[in-house]
């Protein structure tokens, strides 16, 4: 192999804790046609050295990951690298995941194939992801659900319309360039046709013509849509009366998925919280920088608070500042502190408002 060989080879990182997980799959995606080098992470943190470190194309990664799981992960990767392509592999079934993480703009959401077909189908989209530069997209592969077809239709910015069958139900939903323009089912059209799609959970799908002149009633983006229903799902979701282990964590990563859609529908990068008293168990969201950000919010307050009673100005309400890339406030809320992160461009008289919204959405 040549050096300008060597350098041209597409480099994908695989992301999870299971180093047996990572050790299979290396070595099946260091096969493609590609010949992809393939580097391995099993924690967030150590995923984010490797990406300031290389350029990749690719990242792969698990959901159910320790301390920064892998939505954790995407926020902030598709902050920091927003041409990198993101791939979700899970054993987690649930739609209100796979709208979450398409939300965060993932290029394909796939749960881990447990047949030889599945994994060859999986590799094959692998592929094709990595050579979408010149392919101009990867239509025509199969794939595992609607909300996939959906994303993939406006990825590869088509013009075409879907019917979606199941049993003696028949819906349409129209794309013109990608956009999601219409939808329509036996007895609603628009937005409301589209949730109803989206809840049936098997049917068969054909892409027919598109149609140019159709009338357009959908106006929201596609990942939009797909958050608002994954909410709405989980809205309707019984609760689990269990208290395993299991069912524990799958309702920590439930409130993890809610307060990264908080996030990405509010417009926010990140959010840091301490407890009232101290900075010792900082918690956060969309930032590898929890600890740091949460010892500077414990001395920030803590002067504030000092301040406050030197001048006798009443308790800590908040605090406004501007940081090189970021506009930063943070608020008291109950028995807690919160530093919420925003763009640099966000308006100013609207930042106290816009994180009062967002903290209130947070615990709710």
């Amino acid at each position: 192999m040549t050096q300008e060989t060597k350098l041209s080879r597409p480099k994908i990182l695989l992301v999870d804790d299971n180093q047996a997980l990572l050790d299979t799959f290396g070595e099946l995606l260091g096969q493609l046609p590609s010949q992809p080098e393939i580097f391995t992470a099993t924690s967030g943190t150590r995923a984010l050295l490797l990406l300031k470190a290389e350029t990749f194309r690719l990242l792969l990664c698990d959901l159910s990951m320790p301390k920064m799981d892998g939505l954790q992960l995407l926020a902030i990767v598709r902050r920091q690298f927003p041409e990198l392509r993101t791939v979700v592999l899970t054993a987690l079934e649930e739609e209100h995941f796979r709208s979450r993480a398409y939300a965060l703009g993932v290029d394909m959401f796939w749960l881990k194939p447990d047949t030889q077909q599945n994994m060859e189908t999986f590799l094959q989209c692998v592929e094709s992801l990595l050579g979408r530069d010149t392919e101009g997209g990867f239509r025509g592969v199969q794939s595992k659900g609607l909300m996939d077809i959906i994303q993939m239709e406006s990825l590869s910015q088509s013009s075409t319309v879907l019917r979606i069958t199941r049993g003696s139900l028949v819906g349409r939903i129209w794309f013109q360039d990608g956009d999601l323009i219409d939808a329509e089912t036996d007895g609603a059209r628009g937005e409301a046709a589209f949730r109803q799609i989206l809840g049936w959970k098997s049917g068969t799908f054909e892409s027919l013509p598109p149609e140019p002149n159709r009338e357009r009633t959908i106006l929201k983006t596609v990942n939009g849509l797909l958050l608002e229903t994954a909410q709405a799902i989980d809205e309707i979701s019984a609760p689990a009366d269990e208290h395993t282990p299991e069912a524990n964590e799958q309702a920590d990563h439930k409130k993890t998925v809610l307060r990264l859609s908080a996030l990405t529908r509010e417009g926010a990068e990140f959010v840091v919280s301490i407890p009232e008293k101290g900075s010792t168990d900082a918690e956060g969201w969309g930032t590898e920088k929890t600890k740091e950000l949460g010892e500077w919010m414990g001395e920030a307050v803590e002067s504030c608070q000092k301040l406050a009673q030197l001048l006798k100005a009443g308790p800590f309400s908040h605090l406004e500042a501007k940081a090189m890339d970021h506009r930063l406030v943070m608020l008291s809320h109950e028995v807690k502190h919160y530093l919420v992160g925003w763009p640099a461009n966000t308006e100013v008289p609207k930042l106290k408002e816009e994180t009062l919204k967002l903290v209130a959405s947070w615990e709710s």
